[in-house]
This record gives structure tokens, C-alpha cells and sequence, in this order.
């Protein structure tokens, strides 16, 4: 007689492989809305690339504007970061996102929409995030 495996027993068998594995992750937002104004920077999210807690970024991530509001900028200054979200206690290479308003006519309220440029150990790997953006003079 050949021993059986029943479906329960493979679904139990893939679960915990599916929670031994870790995947890349990428950034933490820190908020969904951000409120700017003129002249103003604001830092809105840690951005890294980690797998095992450990960087897999070759250069420091890059950063564009896909739409967004006239007058402001996305930049990444390079730092250590610690991906808090995917429960690791030491920094590791990234950057921190900062928004800079120039100088703001009108109040409005606007979707920006960037994209996060990695180069991994795996190759080029791309994010985008859009987030609501409310600008006062």
C-alpha cells in the first residue's frame, strides 16, 4: 500500500514554505497624503531594497515625477535605513525620500504620482506609489 499525502497536508506543507521564504521589499510610505507649503521639504518615506534584512542595492535608489503638481520636486538623499516593516533591527543601505515645494501660487490639491528606480543584485527593478499632495502659499 502507498502512503498518501492528503490536500491538507500539502497545503500546510506550502504554507510553511511560503513563510520561510522572504521577499524583497522596497519602501515604507509614511503617509498617504502630505500637505506642503511654498517652500517647504518634507521626508515621506524610507526606501531600500532588502531580502534576509540585507541590502541587495548595487547604487542608491533613483527617483522621478511621473505627474504631479507644477513646483514640486521628488529627491532621494542616500542613508541607512531600517526596514522596520519587515522586522529588521539593523540599518541598511537606502535613502530617504523628500518632497520640496517651490514657490506655491495657489492652494490646490492634486495626485502626484513617482517611480522608484533599484539596481538590485537581480537586476533593475521599478515601484511607483501616487499619493495625494495639498499645497498652501
Amino acid at each position: 500500500m502507498k502512503p498518501r499525502f492528503s490536500t491538507g497536508m500539502a497545503v500546510i506543507c506550502i504554507g510553511l514554505l511560503a513563510g520561510s521564504s522572504s521577499q524583497a521589499q522596497s519602501w515604507q510610505l509614511l503617509t498617504q497624503s502630505i500637505a506642503l507649503k511654498s517652500g517647504e521639504s518634507v521626508e515621506v518615506a524610507d526606501i531600500y531594497w532588502v531580502m534576509n534584512c540585507r541590502s541587495q542595492l548595487t547604487s542608491p535608489p533613483e527617483v522621478t515625477v511621473l505627474d504631479g503638481p507644477p513646483g514640486v520636486i521628488a529627491t532621494i538623499t542616500e542613508a541607512m535605513v531600517v526596514p522596520r516593516f519587515q522586522q529588521c533591527s539593523k540599518p541598511v543601505k537606502g535613502g530617504k525620500l523628500k518632497l520640496i515645494a517651490g514657490k506655491i501660487e495657489d492652494e490646490s490639491r492634486s495626485e502626484m504620482t513617482i517611480r522608484i528606480r533599484y539596481k538590485t543584485k537581480d537586476g533593475v527593478r521599478d515601484q511607483s506609489k501616487t499619493f495625494i499632495v495639498a499645497l498652501f502659499p
